[in-house]
């Protein structure tokens, strides 16, 4: 990995730090597609996923990404056939249980966003177990949203925050109160949203904090999101000219 990105880096594929984005999110789509197209079950196509997350991961905190964070599983994704779902939430457990002493080891903090209610009571082990390991560390934020959907977590911020203004834990309602309820609160803004596989949808991720992200779009599935589709969504990012409603 470390040969890699030096060739990258050195072939000048890697925008200079200063002109990477503080916080990248990814919708991770195409899993199945990708397993379809070589005759394989679509579980396949979810581990060869888990796979491409442990190398985007160790690229963003190769070059200094200070936020990473990936929509595993969403609230509308349990629709999907129980057999999927299952090997889903297996796969989660994993690699948490793989990959969290290395991570830790590399000073990245591992976080989880969505409601934790519906999931297994081996799961919201593992993810606490992760989160409290990782806590205190100062490098790459690692964000797993896992049954989130931006529509309940706006709505769940919504209702805190009137619930606190009714108990007077509020002077006045401010833009600020709103956004401590929210999930993501100890993150900074969203720079670049990238979806891959095609699909031009935001599906109901992170809609607030998106106002302003930049967007990229790739028609590569995730499995094949590798090292070098990556350093393309990053140098669209770092050619665009970001006025916030300036000029």
């Amino acid at each position: 990995m470390s040969r890699i990105l030096n060739n990258l880096e050195r072939a000048g594929s890697i925008p200079p730090k200063e002109e990477l984005p503080a916080h990248v999110a990814i919708i991770m789509d195409g899993n199945g597609r990708w397993a379809k197209e070589r005759r394989m079950p679509r579980s396949m196509g979810h581990k060869a996923g888990v796979e491409r997350v442990r190398g985007i991961v160790k690229m963003c905190d190769r070059i200094g990404i200070k936020a990473l964070t990936i929509y595993a599983f969403s609230t509308e994704n349990w629709a999907r056939p129980k057999d999927e779902v299952s090997i889903l939430m297996q796969l989660l457990i994993e690699y948490l249980k793989n990959e969290m002493d290395e991570l830790n080891e590399n000073n990245v903090k591992f976080r989880s966003i969505g409601d934790r209610s519906a999931l297994s009571k081996e799961l919201q082990a593992a993810i606490d177990y992760s989160e409290k390991l990782t806590e205190k560390n100062t490098g790459l934020i690692l964000t797993v949203a896992i049954n989130y959907g931006s529509r309940d977590e706006i709505f769940r911020a919504a209702r805190i925050m009137a619930e606190k203004y009714k108990n007077n834990e509020y002077g006045e309602l401010t833009r600020e109160c709103f956004e401590k309820e929210l999930f993501t609160e100890s993150l900074p803004e969203v720079d670049l949203l990238i979806r891959t596989s095609g699909e031009y949808r935001i599906s109901n991720f992170l809609l607030y904090q998106i106002a302003y992200s930049e967007f990229y779009f790739t028609q590569t599935y995730w499995p094949d999101f590798d090292d070098d589709e990556f350093a393309l969504a990053l140098r669209s990012y770092a050619q665009r000219s970001r006025r916030f409603g300036g000029v």
